[in-house]
């Protein structure tokens, strides 16, 4: 291998060291330990160009062990990304290019936020099956406009966290030969040797899975050339397990666990360089030859990329039906304006009872109808969670272009894959699951939100009334925790016609995840004061019944407990009840102080409020004077038929009517 991809391990392990020792803070064993893999990796593997970080058919590069995230800083830098030396030299501080772990939309280059350990390999899972599916629908006989591979590098601990089996397994089963996973074999975690707690034969364990097993030595560039080129031949989804020891080239450290997460220290350092053959007065030294080897393979770069427009471009003139469909798949969040215009919605009467879950489906399949790339599923729910596509093929190994995904019982895997799906662009990713289970999921959805990523979750079963399964399977705390996470827009309609909307909300959606939060109980269509409530819905709430223009109570309530508040209102006698459905929380909270008071009938203080919610009460305090006037459920449910478990916890109209007439 050439003495300039040494130039550029060189230089990744001393930028690495300087960086880190600069921040005091820090993981500098990965980056020492995998130069070598960073070198040939980028210059040499991957298919990218370096100055169009976004080019759509570059090979994707997931950094799984997000903290050794100088690794990927170090040769982002050299490799002629916009990643200047003077936001390397200001690693892990504020405003520098250079968070302490990768985060998508800072950084050119980052293909994804990676941090909470194996939630990287496994959105990586994730762009290796859209990759195959936008193939699929795309390309055509010898103009391919779709055909990448993606990579990751995974530790020990990526691979000790149960999201990395969730999303290797599936990966194996779907045969996913463009997944191509570089393990850092170093046997070293932050608290010692990794046999104090992980002594599993893990090339058997991924055997098992269904991949291809490949053994190599990190040192060894030609060598791990060779078996990416092996890998590429299996079809099968490859973990490539290469021998390695933790910060190499620090001898202070090196092979120990006090490589893993502090910074080497100013003697370990200088000891380092020395061995290294750098000065060590030399801060963030960079060999000439790194510079001159990126510098000669711009150029290589630069005509992999206008190959491929040339062949897009001769694509696009034979098959204008597929560009425009191309371009509607690659609009921001994955969907248009125009598409959702187009979908034939379903409607509602005043009097009908239907499940919000079931309405969903329907309103699901009206938008797939007019977007082909809404892609997704459920673990293993598809029924109860209501989210068949008709007509819509399962994604399998023998068929690549069904939509359709069945996950098993994999909610955490699920949602990572999900967001690996929609952040790699051309798609619109949605997955579902009972919401009670989205505590299993829960910390992709945290991801989908930090990243913007407009991933859908179909979360039905919402509430007590889901009945006999018991107080495991009735969430009452769990809406608050979701609405708890910054940027989760969370949307719990009340009637078939709210649910509808709620679908076009979280398409129309761009910038962050949206939860349904949907009925397993059929609810009432609810006759609505509100002539403009379709448009109103929007700020989050609206008002269902006026009561009055300066009403004395008003009730704000959610999902299936409106129709319930109207019942309320109307045993409430000699009060003038105002009722509104608050389908996002926090959405009408965000709203200017003008229209909340609008709907809710008066400034804060001048109508009194009263709360309603199959859940406990927390977030809705500050809407009352007096606790005692959130009807809540502050404990957790009982296994019986859903109305006689309500009845049981006190979430009855009588109750509610109760309350309003204090």
């Amino acid at each position: 291998m050439s003495n300039e991809l040494d130039a550029v391990a060189l230089s990744v392990r001393s930028l690495s060291m300087d960086a880190i020792q600069k921040a005091n803070s820090g993981h500098p064993g990965l980056p020492l330990g995998a130069a070598e893999l960073a070198a040939v990796l980028y210059g040499r593997i991957l298919k990218h160009n370096p100055a169009n970080p976004d080019w759509k058919d570059r090979d994707r590069f997931v950094l799984s062990a997000g903290h050794g995230s100088m690794f990927l800083y170090s040769i982002l830098h050299l490799s002629g990304y916009g990643v200047p030396l003077e936001d390397v030299k200001n690693f892990r501080q504020i405003g520098s290019k250079c968070p302490g772990h990768p985060e998508y939309g800072y950084t050119p280059g980052v293909e994804t936020t990676t941090g909470p350990l194996g939630q990287g390999v496994s959105m990586a899972v994730g762009m290796a099956i859209a990759e195959t599916m936008l193939a699929a629908r795309f390309n055509a006989p010898g103009l391919e406009v779709v055909d990448h591979y993606t990579y990751a590098l995974v530790g020990e601990g990526c691979l000790m966290e149960g999201v990395a089996s969730e999303a290797s397994s599936l990966a194996g089963h779907l045969k996913l030969g463009k997944l191509i996973v570089f393990y850092d074999e170093n046997r070293i975690c932050i608290d010692g040797s990794t046999d104090i707690t992980f002594s599993e034969d893990i090339a058997k364990r991924y055997e098992a899975y269904g991949w291809q097993v490949l053994h190599g030595d990190m040192y060894d560039m030609a060598g791990i050339e060779g078996l990416v080129a092996s890998a590429k031949k299996a079809g099968k989804p490859a973990l490539v397990m290469l021998k390695s020891v933790i910060g190499k080239g620090a001898a202070s450290v090196a092979g120990t666990a006090k490589a893993h997460g502090a910074p080497i220290g100013a003697e370990g350092i200088a000891e380092a360089k020395k061995l290294l053959g750098i000065d060590p007065a030399a801060q963030f030294y960079v060999a000439p030859a790194a510079y001159e080897y990126f510098a000669k393979r711009k150029g290589e770069f630069a005509r992999s990329e206008a190959e491929w427009d040339a062949r897009f471009a001769k694509w696009a003139a034979q098959f204008p039906d597929r560009k425009a469909q191309w371009d509607e798949a690659f609009a921001p969040g994955g969907v248009s304006a125009a598409a959702l215009a187009r979908a034939k919605l379903p409607e509602f009467k005043p009097g009908e009872s239907v499940a919000t879950r079931t309405v969903s489906n329907a309103a699901l399949n009206a938008f797939a109808a007019e977007l082909p790339n809404l892609v997704g599923g459920s673990a293993d729910l598809q029924g109860p969670n209501a989210v068949a596509i008709k007509g819509a093929a399962p994604y399998t190994p023998a068929d690549r272009s069904g939509r359709y995904l069945h996950f098993g019982v994999r909610e955490f895997g699920m949602a990572a894959v999900a967001n690996g799906l929609q952040v790699h662009g051309g798609l619109r990713a949605f997955c579902a699951t009972f919401l009670i289970f989205s505590d299993y999921l829960r910390p992709a959805l945290r991801l989908s939100a930090l990243m913007k990523q407009p991933v859908i979750y179909v979360l039905t079963h919402d509430s007590i009334y889901l009945g006999e399964d018991g107080p495991t399977h009735q969430p009452v705390e769990t809406i608050a925790a979701l609405r708890a996470i910054p940027n989760v827009l969370v949307l719990r309609p009340a009637d078939p016609e709210e649910t509808v909307i709620a679908w076009r909300m979280a398409l129309a959606r761009a910038d962050g995840p949206t939860c349904l939060a949907l009925t397993r109980q059929n609810v009432p269509v609810l006759e609505k004061d509100d002539p403009d409530w379709r448009h109103t819905m929007e700020c989050g709430a609206y008002v269902v019944s006026k009561g009055a223009d300066v009403p004395d109570v008003t009730v704000l309530a959610t999902g299936s407990e409106v129709s319930l508040a109207l019942e309320a209102a109307k045993l409430a006698g000699g009060k003038k009840v105002r009722v509104v459905s608050v389908v996002s929380k926090e959405l009408f909270e965000a709203q200017p102080a003008k229209i909340r008071e609008a709907i809710v009938g008066g400034p804060k203080g001048s109508v009194r409020v009263v709360t309603v919610e199959a859940g406990i009460r927390m977030g809705w305090e500050g809407w009352v004077a007096d606790p005692a006037d959130c009807l809540s459920i502050e404990r957790f449910g009982e296994s019986g038929p859903a109305n006689k478990v309500a009845e049981h916890l006190g979430l009855t109209a009588k109750r509610l009517a109760e309350i309003i007439s204090r």
